[in-house]
Order: structure tokens, then C-alpha cells, then sequence
């Protein structure tokens, strides 16, 4: 027998064996767990696009107060000839 049947064996025989008893508060603890995760990725997801939001404006800001797109003058004068 190859350990793959002999694994296909054990599951055959977990699956026609007796089944174990389902706890009685599982389904009303699963459907809060769902919520409590909605709620938090919902949560996360709000704070993100807060932050972003945030950013947006931030260099929205800072551009418009710095002007980044405009050459800086020179600092160093051309050079005199003919002295």
C-alpha cells in the first residue's frame, strides 16, 4: 500500500466514523468573530484613505507653497571676459 492510499484510507475512514458533536454557542461565536473582522478591516480600510488623503493634500501644500517645478536661480555669476 502506498502512503498515498494508505492517507486516503485514514480519511475514509475519519469521514464514516461516528461524528463528533458540534459545541453549542460555534455558530453564534462564528458570526461574531465575522463581525468582529468586518469591522475591523472596515476600520483599516477608512485609515488608509484618511492617510492617503492626508498625504494628498500634504504635498498639495508643499507644492503649492514651494513651487518645486520652477528652476532655482544660479548662485554663481557668469564668467567676466575681456578685463
Amino acid at each position: 500500500m502506498s502512503p498515498f492510499d494508505r492517507k486516503e484510507a485514514q480519511v475514509r475512514a475519519l469521514l464514516e466514523g461516528p461524528h463528533p458533536a458540534v459545541p453549542a454557542g460555534l455558530a453564534a461565536a462564528a458570526a461574531a468573530h465575522g463581525r468582529r473582522m468586518l469591522r475591523r478591516r472596515r476600520a483599516l480600510r477608512r485609515f488608509g484613505w484618511t492617510v492617503l488623503c492626508a498625504a494628498a493634500l500634504a504635498f498639495a501644500v508643499w507644492a503649492a507653497l514651494t513651487h518645486p517645478w520652477v528652476t532655482p536661480p544660479a548662485d554663481v555669476s557668469p564668467p567676466l571676459e575681456g578685463w
